[in-house]
């Protein structure tokens, strides 16, 4: 499958209005930068949205599940039939970021790339199989090009789907027991940091088990090290499908210039390898949250960018973009609805 698409250009940023913005924030009832953050934040917006009234009302949250091949390797501390059971909670509503997307008024919905259980069609699920999880990249290639390409373009189809419903800013989640060991490895590649200062416990692997885990990412990085050319490439060899299909979904969002939340360990993997195909993308993109995992922060200095909270999460799902999207509401809110000092006649600070 030809998926060169994810080289065409990014939208850009709209500089006039990132000029209107940073004026406005300076005229508002409040000391210049008493609002911390939510003022770059909503300058930012502006930019991205081409508004001097940004928004963020209209989420679009999608879930992408895959199964891990390398879960043979004893690398979660789960069952890989737990990824089939969580798609049909979130079919039935009943995890984290459902009750997340509902509070927040977001569309929703599930892609389905392939897991070791055959699942019925279901609600608010898009079947995009593609496999019954990737192989074992402790062995082998964790997909074929053409695995590859289709879930990129998986990827970019719920993207089409949010700008047809008109979103105003994308999270992408994931789910796929094992997912932090080609999380790991894909960071350990992009990067170039060490196996040890980015793994960790995931789904609640011990002390022991982390250990294993470190010893069977860095024996496969060795495997394929010289396979491993580009970004594309290493996705192929020791991504996930869901983790692929992020990468796509962030590519053509800053492609359509929708603003991109980003979650947590999982999905700044993706957004660290997006941003290895196309380097502008970060410009898109907010971090929701400093996520528990430890390799978490190693991962956010090689980006060069901050996360809006710190909660101590960990749980995946795009539930830590679910909680910072009402922060980013209020960057919106504050920065839309509060009067100018020429409003409310409100003297300002003296010369």
């Amino acid at each position: 499958m030809n998926f060169d698409w994810i080289n065409q250009p990014l939208s850009s940023l709209n500089q006039s209005s990132h000029t209107d913005g940073l004026e406005r924030q300076g005229q508002l009832t409040k000391p210049p930068g008493s609002l911390g953050s939510l003022e770059a934040m909503a300058v930012r917006l502006c930019a991205m949205q081409g508004t001097s009234t940004p928004s963020v009302d209209n989420a679009q949250v999608v879930v992408f599940a895959g199964d891990h091949g390398i879960a043979e390797e004893g690398v979660s501390a789960f069952p890989q039939v737990v990824t089939g059971e969580m798609v049909k909670n979130f079919s039935r509503g009943g995890a984290a970021i459902c009750a997340l997307a509902r509070q927040n008024n977001a569309q929703f919905e599930v892609v389905n790339l392939g897991t070791v259980v055959d699942l019925p069609a279901m609600a608010d699920v898009v079947d995009s199989t593609i496999m019954a999880g990737t192989a074992n990249f402790a062995k082998q290639a964790a997909m074929t090009t053409e695995q590859l390409g289709q879930a990129l373009t998986a990827g970019k189809a719920s993207v089409d789907r949010a700008a047809a419903n008109r979103a105003t800013i994308f999270i992408g989640g994931d789910m796929g027991i094992a997912n932090t060991s080609a999380a790991t490895a894909l960071a350990v590649w992009a990067t170039g940091q060490s196996v040890t200062s980015l793994v960790g416990p995931g789904t609640g692997l011990d002390a022991d088990g982390v250990s294993h885990k470190g010893k069977v990412i860095e024996a496969a990085l060795a495997a394929h090290n010289e396979s491993m050319s580009s970004p594309t490439e290493a996705l192929r060899h020791v991504g996930g499908l869901e983790i692929a299909a992020l990468v796509g979904a962030y590519i053509r969002a800053a492609q359509l210039g929708i603003t991109i939340l980003v979650d947590g360990f999982i999905t700044t993997s993706a957004a660290i390898m997006a941003a290895k195909i196309q380097p502008e993308i970060t410009q898109w993109m907010f971090f929701a949250h400093a996520s528990a995992e430890p390799g978490h922060q190693t991962m956010m200095a090689s980006i060069g960018a901050d996360t809006i909270l710190d909660l101590g999460m960990r749980l995946g799902e795009g539930s830590g973009a679910g909680v910072a999207l009402s922060i980013l509401k209020s960057a919106c809110v504050t920065h839309n609805e509060m009067a100018t000092f020429a409003e409310a006649a409100v003297s300002e600070k003296s010369a």
